[in-house]
C-alpha cells in the first residue's frame, strides 16, 4: 500500500490550495479515505473523510464550508480543495486509508505534505 500526497506549499491567508493523494497497492474504490493534519505541538486531527463511492463526507467543524474532499476512483486519487485558508490551517497534512471518524480506524498513512498559511 502506498499513499503519496502532493500539492502543499506556502500561501497567504485567504488563498487556496488543492492537495492530491495518489493511492496504489490496493483496490482504492473499496475503501473510505480521509485527510488528517498535525500542527506543531498539537495532536493529529481529522480534517475530512469520504466514503468509498464518494456519496458521503465528514468534515471537522473548523473547515466546514471552506474545504472540500473528493475522489476519482478511476485515477486512484483523493483530493482536498482548501479555500479561504487561515494561519491556523498551517500543518502537515496526511492522506489516510480509513479513518472516517477517528485515526484509530486508519491502517495506512501517507508521508504528509506541508501547508503553511502566512502573510
Amino acid at each position: 500500500v502506498q499513499l503519496v500526497e502532493s500539492g502543499g506549499g506556502m500561501v497567504q491567508p485567504g488563498e487556496s490550495l488543492r492537495l492530491s493523494c495518489v493511492a496504489s497497492g490496493f483496490t482504492f474504490s473499496s475503501y473510505f479515505m480521509s485527510w488528517y493534519r498535525q500542527a506543531p505541538g498539537k495532536e493529529r486531527e481529522l480534517v475530512a473523510a469520504i466514503t468509498n463511492a464518494g456519496a458521503n463526507t465528514n468534515y471537522a467543524d473548523s473547515v466546514k464550508g471552506r474545504f472540500t474532499i473528493s475522489r476519482d476512483n478511476a485515477k486512484n486519487t483523493l483530493y482536498l480543495k482548501m479555500n479561504s485558508l487561515k494561519p491556523e490551517d498551517t500543518a502537515l497534512y496526511y492522506c489516510a486509508r480509513g479513518g472516517y471518524y477517528s485515526d484509530y480506524e486508519v491502517d495506512y498513512w501517507g508521508q504528509g505534505t506541508q501547508v503553511t498559511v502566512s502573510s
